[in-house]
């Protein structure tokens, strides 16, 4: 099989907002890089991702599968690579949870994207998505989240939040939301939003004697800082707050 053959294309649904030309010269084996995690049943995972370096491909690929009654929580900052990629793959079994807190930053020419697939196979069992996006330049953020609920799986409760935030024109965000679902008795949402920073707000601060920088930094850290707002662990949510902040301090 050829390498042509591995790489992926616009063809594929996951791939469809994705930066394609920045994978040409990948190794094929990268595409079949997953790091696997199993979260025993009754206990709790936690982990967070920073993506903020890389020329042309930052890709991680994660599959979780999740015992009964456990938790997972994932904490992710895309802000990486011409074209910076998370993959996140979660199976649920009787009673999960999986938590999501992402974040993607970009500007220039580059895409930040995460895409995630939600299994729900057993029933009872939970996930929440919270992804911010911050865009400036020509980047371009995506969200790609695909919920399956099996004919079995009653009383599952799934859920996505997307916002993106466009610091410039020539900026855009991406959101695609993909649910298939087979049982009846199931609660399933997804939201999503696109917009510029707040005017109201900015001149209201700007009437209290704030500078122009000073403000936008406070209404970017709020609007991010809500990608955080349910991780349950403090450290984490601090944690991915401040690189988010870092990166956002350094674009250009």
């Amino acid at each position: 099989m050829t390498q042509s053959i591995l790489l992926p294309t616009r063809k594929d649904e996951a791939w469809r907002y994705s930066d394609i030309d920045a994978v040409q010269g990948s190794a094929p084996e990268t595409f079949e890089a997953w790091e696997d995690i199993r979260v025993a049943e009754g206990e709790t995972w936690r982990d967070l991702i920073v993506i903020d370096d890389g020329d042309d491909l930052a890709l991680r690929r994660l599959r979780i599968v999740i015992e009964k009654n456990a938790r997972a929580e994932l904490a992710a900052l895309v802000a990486g690579g011409r074209l910076g990629r998370l993959e996140v793959v979660v199976t649920l079994a009787e009673g999960a949870h999986f938590e999501l807190g992402g974040i993607t930053l970009g500007g220039g020419d580059t895409t930040r994207e995460i895409v995630t697939r939600m299994a729900h196979e057993k029933p009872g069992a939970t996930s929440n998505q919270t992804v911010r996006s911050v865009h400036w330049g020509k980047g371009t953020g995506n969200f790609l989240g695909r919920i399956d609920v099996v004919r079995d799986a009653q009383k599952t409760d799934a859920a996505q939040s997307f916002k993106g935030l466009l610091l410039e024109r020539g900026a855009s965000v991406n959101s695609v939301p993909q649910l298939e679902i087979y049982a009846d008795d199931v609660q399933c949402a997804h939201g999503a939003t696109v917009g510029q920073l707040d005017e109201s707000a900015r001149f209201y601060m700007a009437a209290r004697g704030l500078p122009p920088e000073t403000i936008r930094r406070l209404l970017v850290q709020a609007f991010i800082g809500d990608a955080t707002r349910e991780l349950a662990d403090e450290t984490t949510r601090e944690t991915l707050l401040e690189k988010a902040l870092a990166k956002l301090d350094e674009r250009t």
